[in-house]
Protein backbone atom coordinates (compact mmCIF):
# COMPACT_ATOMS: atom_id res chain seq x y z
CA UNK A 1 0.00 0.00 0.00
CA UNK A 2 3.03 2.27 0.05
CA UNK A 3 2.68 2.77 -3.71
CA UNK A 4 -1.07 3.22 -3.59
CA UNK A 5 -1.05 6.43 -5.56
CA UNK A 6 0.33 4.92 -8.81
CA UNK A 7 -0.40 2.07 -11.21
CA UNK A 8 -2.94 -0.68 -10.79
CA UNK A 9 -2.39 -0.74 -7.01
CA UNK A 10 -3.49 2.87 -6.76
CA UNK A 11 -6.58 2.21 -8.85
CA UNK A 12 -7.51 -0.80 -6.72
CA UNK A 13 -7.07 1.22 -3.53
CA UNK A 14 -9.26 4.04 -4.84
CA UNK A 15 -11.97 1.54 -5.68
CA UNK A 16 -11.64 -0.15 -2.29
CA UNK A 17 -11.95 3.14 -0.40
CA UNK A 18 -14.80 4.38 -2.60
CA UNK A 19 -16.77 1.19 -1.99
CA UNK A 20 -16.56 1.78 1.74
CA UNK A 21 -17.44 5.45 1.41
CA UNK A 22 -20.48 4.52 -0.67
CA UNK A 23 -21.52 1.93 1.92
CA UNK A 24 -21.11 4.51 4.68
CA UNK A 25 -23.19 6.99 2.68
CA UNK A 26 -25.93 4.37 2.24
CA UNK A 27 -26.24 3.94 6.01
CA UNK A 28 -26.13 7.70 6.62
CA UNK A 29 -28.90 8.18 4.06
CA UNK A 30 -31.10 5.56 5.72
CA UNK A 31 -30.66 7.20 9.12
CA UNK A 32 -31.18 10.69 7.73
CA UNK A 33 -34.45 9.60 6.15
CA UNK A 34 -35.61 8.21 9.50
CA UNK A 35 -34.58 11.40 11.28
CA UNK A 36 -36.39 13.60 8.75
CA UNK A 37 -39.49 11.42 8.94
CA UNK A 38 -39.61 11.78 12.71
CA UNK A 39 -38.91 15.51 12.48
CA UNK A 40 -41.65 16.31 9.97
CA UNK A 41 -44.24 13.56 10.36
CA UNK A 42 -44.05 12.49 14.01
CA UNK A 43 -44.32 14.31 17.31
CA UNK A 44 -40.98 13.01 18.59
CA UNK A 45 -37.54 12.53 17.00
CA UNK A 46 -35.26 9.99 18.74
CA UNK A 47 -32.20 10.86 16.63
CA UNK A 48 -30.13 13.79 17.84
CA UNK A 49 -27.35 13.58 15.24
CA UNK A 50 -25.72 11.34 12.63
CA UNK A 51 -22.03 11.54 11.74
CA UNK A 52 -19.60 9.40 9.74
CA UNK A 53 -15.91 8.84 9.14
CA UNK A 54 -13.76 6.80 6.77
CA UNK A 55 -10.38 5.47 7.89
CA UNK A 56 -7.38 6.56 5.85
CA UNK A 57 -5.14 3.95 4.18
CA UNK A 58 -2.41 4.81 6.70
CA UNK A 59 -4.69 4.18 9.68
CA UNK A 60 -5.72 0.83 8.17
CA UNK A 61 -2.10 -0.34 8.09
CA UNK A 62 -1.45 1.03 11.60
CA UNK A 63 -4.41 -0.91 12.97
CA UNK A 64 -3.26 -4.11 11.29
CA UNK A 65 0.20 -3.65 12.81
CA UNK A 66 -1.32 -3.01 16.27
CA UNK A 67 -3.06 -6.36 15.95
CA UNK A 68 0.34 -7.97 15.49
CA UNK A 69 -0.15 -8.99 11.88
CA UNK A 70 2.85 -9.46 9.61
CA UNK A 71 2.07 -7.57 6.44
CA UNK A 72 3.21 -8.48 2.98
CA UNK A 73 4.87 -5.78 0.93
CA UNK A 74 1.43 -5.13 -0.52
CA UNK A 75 -1.31 -6.63 1.71
CA UNK A 76 -4.38 -7.86 -0.14
CA UNK A 77 -7.67 -6.05 0.23
CA UNK A 78 -9.29 -9.30 1.34
CA UNK A 79 -6.75 -9.39 4.18
CA UNK A 80 -7.63 -5.82 5.12
CA UNK A 81 -11.38 -6.53 5.05
CA UNK A 82 -10.94 -9.54 7.31
CA UNK A 83 -8.78 -7.62 9.78
CA UNK A 84 -10.23 -4.12 9.93
CA UNK A 85 -14.03 -4.17 10.07
CA UNK A 86 -14.52 -0.51 10.97
CA UNK A 87 -13.10 1.06 7.81
CA UNK A 88 -16.44 2.81 7.35
CA UNK A 89 -18.03 4.09 10.54
CA UNK A 90 -21.29 5.84 11.38
CA UNK A 91 -22.26 7.27 14.76
CA UNK A 92 -25.85 7.84 15.83
CA UNK A 93 -26.51 9.95 18.92
CA UNK A 94 -29.94 9.46 20.49
CA UNK A 95 -31.84 11.25 23.22
CA UNK A 96 -32.47 8.29 25.53
CA UNK A 97 -31.24 4.74 26.07
CA UNK A 98 -34.55 3.32 24.83
CA UNK A 99 -34.11 5.37 21.65
CA UNK A 100 -30.74 3.70 21.03
CA UNK A 101 -32.37 0.28 20.74
CA UNK A 102 -35.37 1.67 18.89
CA UNK A 103 -33.26 3.28 16.15
CA UNK A 104 -31.02 0.21 15.98
CA UNK A 105 -34.06 -1.98 15.32
CA UNK A 106 -35.38 0.38 12.65
CA UNK A 107 -32.06 0.25 10.80
CA UNK A 108 -31.26 -3.47 10.94
CA UNK A 109 -34.84 -4.48 10.09
CA UNK A 110 -34.52 -2.88 6.65
CA UNK A 111 -34.44 -5.53 3.94
CA UNK A 112 -31.07 -4.64 2.44
CA UNK A 113 -29.24 -4.34 5.78
CA UNK A 114 -27.69 -7.53 7.15
CA UNK A 115 -26.49 -7.72 10.75
CA UNK A 116 -23.05 -9.32 11.02
CA UNK A 117 -22.22 -8.68 14.67
CA UNK A 118 -23.66 -6.76 17.64
CA UNK A 119 -21.66 -5.72 20.71
CA UNK A 120 -23.83 -4.26 23.44
CA UNK A 121 -21.56 -2.18 25.66
CA UNK A 122 -24.61 -0.58 27.27
CA UNK A 123 -25.77 -3.85 28.82
CA UNK A 124 -22.15 -4.87 29.45
CA UNK A 125 -19.89 -1.80 29.68
CA UNK A 126 -16.17 -1.99 28.97
CA UNK A 127 -13.91 -2.05 32.06
CA UNK A 128 -13.14 1.66 31.62
CA UNK A 129 -16.86 2.50 31.79
CA UNK A 130 -17.43 2.97 28.05
CA UNK A 131 -21.03 2.43 26.96
CA UNK A 132 -22.39 2.22 23.44
CA UNK A 133 -24.20 -0.19 21.14
CA UNK A 134 -21.99 -1.32 18.25
CA UNK A 135 -23.46 -2.99 15.19
CA UNK A 136 -21.44 -4.32 12.27
CA UNK A 137 -23.78 -4.36 9.29
CA UNK A 138 -23.45 -5.25 5.64
CA UNK A 139 -25.14 -3.17 2.98
CA UNK A 140 -25.07 -3.58 -0.82
CA UNK A 141 -23.52 -0.81 -2.90
CA UNK A 142 -24.86 -0.82 -6.45
CA UNK A 143 -22.07 0.01 -8.89
CA UNK A 144 -22.12 -0.10 -12.69
CA UNK A 145 -20.78 -3.66 -12.64
CA UNK A 146 -23.28 -4.86 -10.05
CA UNK A 147 -23.80 -4.87 -6.27
CA UNK A 148 -20.84 -4.97 -3.88
CA UNK A 149 -21.39 -5.94 -0.21
CA UNK A 150 -19.74 -3.48 2.18
CA UNK A 151 -19.26 -3.66 5.95
CA UNK A 152 -20.10 -0.58 8.01
CA UNK A 153 -19.73 -0.22 11.77
CA UNK A 154 -22.60 1.75 13.32
CA UNK A 155 -22.32 3.06 16.88
CA UNK A 156 -25.46 4.04 18.77
CA UNK A 157 -25.17 6.05 21.98
CA UNK A 158 -26.91 8.69 24.07
CA UNK A 159 -25.84 12.33 24.40
CA UNK A 160 -24.28 11.59 27.80
CA UNK A 161 -22.41 8.54 26.46
CA UNK A 162 -21.15 10.54 23.49
CA UNK A 163 -19.93 13.38 25.71
CA UNK A 164 -18.02 10.93 27.93
CA UNK A 165 -16.50 9.08 24.96
CA UNK A 166 -15.37 12.35 23.39
CA UNK A 167 -13.71 13.45 26.63
CA UNK A 168 -12.05 10.07 27.11
CA UNK A 169 -10.66 10.18 23.56
CA UNK A 170 -9.14 13.63 24.16
CA UNK A 171 -7.55 12.52 27.42
CA UNK A 172 -6.03 9.41 25.83
CA UNK A 173 -4.69 11.53 22.98
CA UNK A 174 -3.19 14.09 25.37
CA UNK A 175 -1.41 11.41 27.41
CA UNK A 176 -0.46 9.33 24.32
CA UNK A 177 -2.55 6.46 25.73
CA UNK A 178 -0.49 6.42 28.96
CA UNK A 179 -3.20 7.84 31.21
CA UNK A 180 -2.43 8.02 34.97
CA UNK A 181 -4.32 5.47 37.07
CA UNK A 182 -5.95 8.16 39.21
CA UNK A 183 -7.35 9.85 36.12
CA UNK A 184 -8.60 6.54 34.75
CA UNK A 185 -10.49 5.97 37.98
CA UNK A 186 -12.10 9.39 37.76
CA UNK A 187 -13.03 8.72 34.14
CA UNK A 188 -14.74 5.50 35.20
CA UNK A 189 -16.63 7.36 37.93
CA UNK A 190 -17.70 9.95 35.35
CA UNK A 191 -19.01 7.16 33.12
CA UNK A 192 -21.15 5.86 35.98
CA UNK A 193 -22.43 9.38 36.65
CA UNK A 194 -23.30 9.82 32.98
CA UNK A 195 -25.23 6.56 32.97
CA UNK A 196 -27.07 7.54 36.15
CA UNK A 197 -28.10 10.74 34.36
CA UNK A 198 -29.31 8.66 31.40
CA UNK A 199 -31.40 6.51 33.75
CA UNK A 200 -32.94 9.57 35.42
CA UNK A 201 -33.76 11.22 32.10
CA UNK A 202 -35.24 7.95 30.84
CA UNK A 203 -37.63 7.83 33.79
CA UNK A 204 -38.64 11.45 33.23
CA UNK A 205 -39.16 10.71 29.55
CA UNK A 206 -41.43 7.78 30.37
CA UNK A 207 -43.45 9.89 32.80
CA UNK A 208 -43.92 12.68 30.25
CA UNK A 209 -44.85 10.17 27.57
CA UNK A 210 -47.37 8.64 29.96
CA UNK A 211 -48.88 12.05 30.66
CA UNK A 212 -49.29 12.66 26.93
CA UNK A 213 -51.55 9.60 26.81
CA UNK A 214 -53.96 10.96 29.43
CA UNK A 215 -57.42 12.23 28.39
CA UNK A 216 -57.39 15.97 27.51
CA UNK A 217 -59.59 16.97 30.46
CA UNK A 218 -57.39 15.10 32.92
CA UNK A 219 -54.23 16.56 31.42
CA UNK A 220 -55.74 20.04 31.71
CA UNK A 221 -56.25 19.53 35.44
CA UNK A 222 -52.64 18.51 35.85
CA UNK A 223 -51.46 21.60 34.00
CA UNK A 224 -53.75 23.84 36.05
CA UNK A 225 -52.18 22.45 39.22
CA UNK A 226 -55.45 22.00 41.08
CA UNK A 227 -55.03 21.22 44.78
CA UNK A 228 -57.39 18.24 44.82
CA UNK A 229 -57.74 16.22 41.60
CA UNK A 230 -61.11 14.78 40.79
CA UNK A 231 -61.87 11.06 40.55
CA UNK A 232 -60.88 10.75 36.88
CA UNK A 233 -57.54 12.37 37.52
CA UNK A 234 -56.89 10.23 40.60
CA UNK A 235 -57.63 7.10 38.60
CA UNK A 236 -55.34 8.18 35.76
CA UNK A 237 -52.55 8.96 38.19
CA UNK A 238 -53.06 5.63 39.92
CA UNK A 239 -52.56 3.81 36.62
CA UNK A 240 -49.34 5.74 36.15
CA UNK A 241 -48.21 4.74 39.62
CA UNK A 242 -48.17 8.36 40.76
CA UNK A 243 -51.21 8.72 43.02
CA UNK A 244 -51.03 12.18 44.67
CA UNK A 245 -50.86 12.42 48.44
CA UNK A 246 -54.03 14.55 48.47
CA UNK A 247 -56.11 11.94 46.67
Amino acid sequence: MTEAGSGQGGEDLRRFMLEHRFGMDEIVTKLTILRDEFTHLRDYNPIESVSSRLKSPESLVEKMLRKGLVLDERPSFDQIRATVTDIAGVRVVCSFVSDVYRVFDMLVEQEDVSTVEVRDYIATPKPNGYRSLHALVEVPVFLSEGPVPVLVEVQFRTIAMDFWASLEHKIYYKYRREVPAELLERLHDAAETAYALDATMERLHEEVRGLDELPPDVLAQLRDGGERPDAALREALRKLGATPETA
